[in-house]
């Protein structure tokens, strides 16, 4: 492990130093909302399958209303999330929970390392389809490819994964902008005949509630962002911006799939079944590539939050972090993850991710909004 190390990380300080550094405001007012939009994608929308779980399951106009409720949800946990962090300055989950939960932070912490390998397996499992129904690769090629590459992005630390994150979301924008323009080209009058062709869900407002809680667990992975608020309109800016940069392109995504509703709800992977019928192979093949680097950027971004957690204890014990652990935990909770995704992807997303929305809604999203916001007051 630590030969890798040493091979690994003096690369990855020379990619970090090449990408530019970035500007003092993007810093403190959209940085947190794209690394939370990176970080949430994978396990939130990236394949499609998420979207259909929560909100296709409601209707097409059903769901059109449970992501309002998401990004409104968001925008407000992101708010006092990200003030009670600067006034704590609490910049990973442990010292964070601890502030809000007092000993009860633990609670929070298996949630979310429960989720994190869920999260972990649902990247495997996609990045394994995507191998074989869009490359014709085994299946298994595609677990390892993604797998070494989240850890090797972890290897980088901060810089590199809060650039990482932040310029990969750029990329993904444009691909998703492309992607509902050419799909309302080809089937709009589908897309616009098909949102009011039935009445909403009568579970919109819950299954709003649930995505937005399940998701909020990444929170962690956005705290490493928020060093760079000074003043409380930062925090209040980029949390209010937070919900609807993490939420547009999947709100794209969506509008995409309602044109082709309800043949749509049945496949593993919404997204290869709307790039077959636009019939581009070069566009499906680039939508791939970048689904790829969501895949990474997600399961870094978890993992990077566990390591600047055992970074905060060693440091309050007055050492520094070894070298060889960082790579140590990545590797460990990877072969978790890699063990879990045999499982397929509609197993995981339908039952992982229902099983611990309540947990999270209990242990962060309720407490942020009551505790979290009242102990504000008195610092």
């Amino acid at each position: 492990m630590r030969v890798i190390t040493r091979i690994v990380k003096p690369r990855l300080r020379a990619v970090s130093a090449i990408v530019p550094a970035m500007p003092s405001a993007f810093r403190r007012y959209l940085l947190p909302g794209l690394v939370f939009q990176s970080v949430v994608i994978a396990g939130g929308y990236g394949t499609g399958r998420e979207l259909v779980e929560f909100f296709l399951t409601q209707g097409p106009l059903g769901g059109l209303l449970a992501i309002g409720v998401s990004t409104l949800i968001w925008s407000a946990v992101c708010m006092a999330t990200f003030e009670f962090a600067r006034r704590y300055r609490a910049f990973d989950y442990r010292h964070f929970f601890q502030h809000l939960l007092g000993r009860g932070w633990v609670l929070f912490e298996g949630c979310y390392l429960v989720l994190m390998v869920i999260v972990l397996a649902v990247i495997a499992a996609a990045a394994g389809t995507i191998a074989q129904e869009a490359f014709g690769l085994a299946y298994w090629t595609g677990v390892a490819a993604i797998m070494l590459a989240v850890a090797g992005l972890v290897l980088g630390g901060s810089p590199l994964v809060e650039r990482f994150l932040a310029g990969w979301s750029f990329v993904l924008y444009a691909l998703y902008v492309v992607f509902f323009l050419w799909c309302f080209r080809d089937f709009g009058d589908a897309i616009v005949a098909t949102l009011p062709s039935e009445p909403a869900g009568q579970g919109w407002a819950w299954a709003g509630l649930r995505y937005a809680g399940y998701n909020l667990a990444v929170i962690p992975a956005v705290l490493i962002t928020l060093r760079h608020h000074t003043a409380q309109r930062d925090t209040l800016i980029a949390g209010a911006l937070a919900g609807p940069i993490a939420i547009l392109p999947g709100l794209l995504f969506f509008l995409c799939m309602v044109g082709q509703y309800p043949a749509v709800t049945s496949q593993a992977i919404p997204a290869n079944y709307l790039l077959e019928i636009l019939g581009s192979r070069g566009f499906q093949i680039a939508f791939q590539i970048v689904l790829f680097g969501t895949l990474i950027e997600t399961g870094a971004g978890l993992l990077h939050a566990v390591n600047e957690r055992l970074s905060g204890v060693v440091r309050d014990a007055g050492r520094e972090m070894p070298s060889w652990l960082r790579p140590a935990v990545a590797a460990g909770f990877l072969a978790l993850g890699t063990a879990l995704s045999q499982f397929g992807l509609i197993g995981l997303i339908a039952q992982g991710y229902g099983t611990l929305t309540l947990a999270i809604i209990a242990v962060y999203v309720i407490p942020m909004l009551t505790i979290g916001v009242w102990k504000m007051r008195a610092v």
